[in-house]
């Protein structure tokens, strides 16, 4: 097998690169949970006043607290590049982020499985079971549902490079 050694520019592109993405993962991951949190709408159906919130839904829930916790991981993930750049790191060390960045793709990834799942009940409904679209009465709270899982997917892309990225650093051998 030969040996790879990262050229002191690809080091910093690369260390860059894992700065740069962090810091997008922050922004997107916390913007998705914000805006979730704070979705409520209140309406009148049928002359009866009801209301939407995230918290009515498991899935939601799940959803804005795994960008909850994806947030708080790129946080610390971030301290840690910002140590790892300083000095000449083992690409052993870089196999730890690889498995955080893979974890935390594994969670947006579900959080989004598990949100849009319900949203599509919600804007089509399921005459099977009798379940009725929702959001021709609450198309506030649905736009701002899609608005977050755009954002949760920006945030699943994001983790997605830094994955590619992490194992990319995690293989390479010293000399």
């Amino acid at each position: 097998m030969a040996n790879s050694i990262a050229s002191p520019k690809s080091h910093k592109i690369q260390h860059g690169s894992q700065i740069l993405l962090r810091i997008l993962a922050i922004a997107t991951t916390l913007s998705a949970a914000c805006i979730m949190i704070t979705n409520k709408q209140v309406t009148v159906v049928y002359g009866i006043q009801v209301d939407a919130r995230y918290t009515y839904s498991p899935a939601f829930k799940f959803f804005a607290f795994a960008n909850i916790v994806a947030f708080a991981l790129s946080v610390l993930s971030l301290i840690a590049v910002l140590f790892m750049g300083r000095k000449a790191v083992h690409s052993a060390h870089y196999f730890g982020l690889f498995l955080h960045d893979l974890i935390i793709t594994v969670l947006l990834m579900g959080g989004l499985g598990a949100a849009l799942g319900i949203s599509y009940v919600g804007k089509y409904g399921n005459s099977r079971t009798g379940w009725m679209p929702i959001c021709n009465h609450f198309g506030k709270f649905c736009n701002r549902g899609v608005v977050s899982s755009v954002l949760g997917f920006m945030g699943f892309f994001v983790y997605l490079f830094l994955t590619i990225i992490s194992a990319n650093q995690s293989r390479q051998i010293p000399a």
